[in-house]
């Protein structure tokens, strides 16, 4: 029972940070001129939200898988493949356009920067969903 409810609370954490990320950060940074958009948010923050929301990813799946092995609870198995499926999705889907994004040289204006910004942040929906997707199905079997 407790790895349910820490799946569903660490899933959550996820779910808030992607939310976070779509209904906040990148509308703000759309704001910004292209040079900043690029060289002072878009880049510093993908390298650390990466890597906080990855590692958020697999401790929720772990979590879940546990919870699945101990309840036989079917809920809790699509709860760990749905807060899992970003790895995927970013790796085949959105990596590209991160590569693309990573390798600009923010000081030299780029005026594909902008258009690769907003595909990246349709891109993201994805994730968005399925992390409240898999708190839905945690919550479900709590």
């Amino acid at each position: 029972m407790l790895a349910g409810l820490l799946a569903l609370a660490v899933a959550a954490a996820f779910a808030g940070a992607a939310v976070y990320v779509s209904v906040a950060e990148q509308p703000a940074r759309l704001r910004l001129d292209d040079r900043a958009l690029l060289l002072q948010e878009w880049q510093p923050s993908y390298k650390r939200g990466a890597a906080m929301q990855a590692s958020i990813a697999i401790v929720a799946c772990i979590l879940g898988v546990i919870a699945w092995w101990q309840t036989g609870t079917l809920a809790h198995l699509i709860g760990a493949i749905l807060i899992i499926l970003p790895w995927p999705w970013t790796l085949i889907v959105m990596m590209p356009t991160n590569r693309l994004l990573e390798a600009m040289d923010a000081a030299v204006a780029n005026p594909q920067a902008r258009s690769l910004i907003v595909k990246w942040g349709n891109f993201h929906l994805v994730r968005v969903a399925l992390g409240v997707l898999a708190v839905l199905a945690f919550a479900g079997s709590a």
